[in-house]
C-alpha cells in the first residue's frame, strides 16, 4: 500500500507538499523526502511527534539516538510509518532544525493502492515556496492565560536595589 500525505509548514502563506510514499517506508525515509521537497540541505536535526486530531505535540521519534542507553525511545530509522499511522490515526507533527523551528504538520490523506511503473516516494503536488526564514513561533503553556500583560508583572521594581534582600557587595 501506499500512503499519500499533505505536509503543510505552519506558516501564514500556504506552502505544502503533498507526498506519496510506501507504507512500510521508515519516518526516516519520510524525513529524507520531506526535506528534499522543501529544498533543506538536510544537515540540521528533526523529530516527528505523534498528534491527535487538534495537532497537539504527543510522543516524540527521534532523529539520533542521544539517550545514553534509555531503551524506551523511538528512532526514526527503526519506526516504520504503518507502526506510527493508520486510518485512525492520521496525523503527526514534524520539526526540521531546532534553532530555527521548521515546523509541518503531515496528514495522512489516503492510503492507496502501489501504481505500477511509479517510483516511491513520488512528489505529487507543490505548492508555495518555502520562505528564506522560519516563521516565528508562539509558544505558550497549556493552561496559560490570555492576558499575557499580567505575565511578569510583580511588585518588584527592578531599579531600586535598597528594597531587594541582598547585600549588594555579596562578592
Amino acid at each position: 500500500m501506499v500512503y499519500r500525505f499533505r505536509v503543510i509548514l505552519d506558516a501564514e502563506e500556504d506552502v505544502f507538499r503533498d507526498i506519496e510514499i510506501l507504507q512500510d517506508a521508515t519516518l526516516e525515509d519520510f524525513h529524507n523526502t520531506i526535506i528534499q521537497a522543501f529544498g533543506f540541505d538536510g544537515t540540521e536535526m528533526a523529530s516527528f511527534y505523534l498528534s491527535d486530531e487538534e495537532w497537539n505535540q504527543g510522543e516524540e521519534i527521534h532523529q539520533f539516538d542521544m539517550s545514553g542507553g534509555d531503551d524506551s525511545i523511538r528512532l526514526m530509522n527503526e519506526t516504520a510509518l504503518d507502526s506510527v499511522l493508520s486510518e485512525d490515526q492520521t496525523k503527526l507533527l514534524y520539526v526540521y532544525d531546532f534553532f530555527n523551528m521548521w515546523t509541518f504538520m503531515v496528514e495522512l490523506a489516503q492510503i492507496a493502492e502501489i501504481e505500477e511503473g511509479r517510483d516511491y516516494p513520488n512528489l505529487m503536488f507543490v505548492h508555495g515556496q518555502i520562505p528564506l526564514n522560519a516563521p516565528d513561533k508562539e509558544f505558550k503553556a497549556e493552561n496559560e492565560e490570555d492576558n499575557e500583560e499580567d505575565e511578569f508583572k510583580d511588585d518588584y521594581n527592578i531599579d531600586d536595589f535598597d528594597n531587594f534582600s541582598f547585600d549588594e557587595n555579596w562578592n
